[in-house]
């Protein structure tokens, strides 16, 4: 197929151009390799396209009539490539985006309406998910994901600061239990634990240069973290979560934070997507918006 369109490309310049020594100088290759497409054609389909004279070039009858049911099709490619172009270069088309809810409520939603005024021709598909995901495979764009769980040959743009979380629970939660001073006294509560692509998360802590993971226990695995808090906040148990989803019900008084200490900085949210090269500028405009900066 290949083949044959770059022949019967070639063949409507040459009756264009009624030269082969122009059409040649058109393309950028050599008259003979012209007329060796020709030529291959013409044999292909045991028709005589193009009649020739050592001072001209026409179409015979059969060359102008398949010419002539060619001119929309080839028009209709030409427009398409123009489009395709043109998405290189211009902020426009559909960008197909994989994140988890937290980060499009943290990353995405704050700077959403700024977005959409600066590039009204760029549409965003927006897919969320909870763990890692295989962007070629998926036929995304672009992600945003922790900074601990993107690829190494992936292109990494911060979009955040770093973050904290929070282990938090409600104060009907604690009424009738002990505050946890430390990570192994979470043995003793129910906790509320973030299901990941690879199963539940392990909760992490750090004080004074010791680290200690925990397989929290509790009656609930849920995908993610919003309905952590909503868990949380009807007295469930204790949840881990983004410290800055939290501070306003911390703050409040609907949640009570616990183990603050023991919960260091975490790299944050970057945006990555596969490669640098012949990258759309409506990627690039949106790399651009949600860029991280001090």
């Amino acid at each position: 197929m290949t083949n044959e369109l770059n022949e019967l490309a070639t063949l409507a310049i040459v009756a264009a151009e009624r030269s082969f020594t122009r059409a040649a100088a058109k393309m950028g290759v050599s008259q003979s390799a012209l007329s060796h497409k020709i030529r291959r054609l013409e044999q292909r389909l045991e028709l005589k396209l193009l009649a020739r004279t050592t001072k001209s070039v026409a179409p015979t009858a059969a060359g102008a009539a398949l010419l002539k049911d060619l001119a929309p099709a080839l028009e209709q490619i030409n427009r398409a490539l123009d489009s395709a172009r043109s998405n290189r270069h211009l902020p426009a088309g559909r960008l197909r985006i994989i994140m988890s809810r937290s980060a499009a409520a943290m990353v995405l939603l704050p700077r959403l309406a700024a977005f959409a005024d600066a590039y009204p021709d760029i549409v965003l598909d927006v897919v969320t998910a909870t763990g890692p995901v295989d962007l070629v495979a998926g036929e995304f764009d672009a992600g945003i994901q922790l900074g601990e769980y993107i690829q190494k040959d992936m292109v990494a743009v911060r979009v955040t600061s770093e973050l904290r979380l929070a282990a938090v629970g409600s104060p009907l939660y604690f009424s009738s239990r002990q505050i946890p001073q430390t990570p192994k006294d979470l043995s003793k509560h129910r906790c509320i634990t973030l299901r990941l692509a690879g199963g539940p998360y392990r909760w992490e802590f750090e004080k004074g240069g010791k680290s200690l993971t925990i397989s929290a226990n509790g009656p609930l695995i849920i995908d993610e973290t919003h309905l952590v808090i909503q868990a949380a906040l009807a007295g469930v148990g204790v949840g881990l979560v983004y410290e800055d989803q939290v501070a306003d019900d911390i703050a409040e008084g609907r949640l009570i934070r616990v183990l603050e200490d023991w919960t260091p900085p975490i790299p944050g949210f970057f945006m990555y997507y596969p490669s640098r090269q012949h990258q759309p500028a409506a990627l690039a405009a949106l790399v651009n918006m949600l860029r991280f900066s001090k």
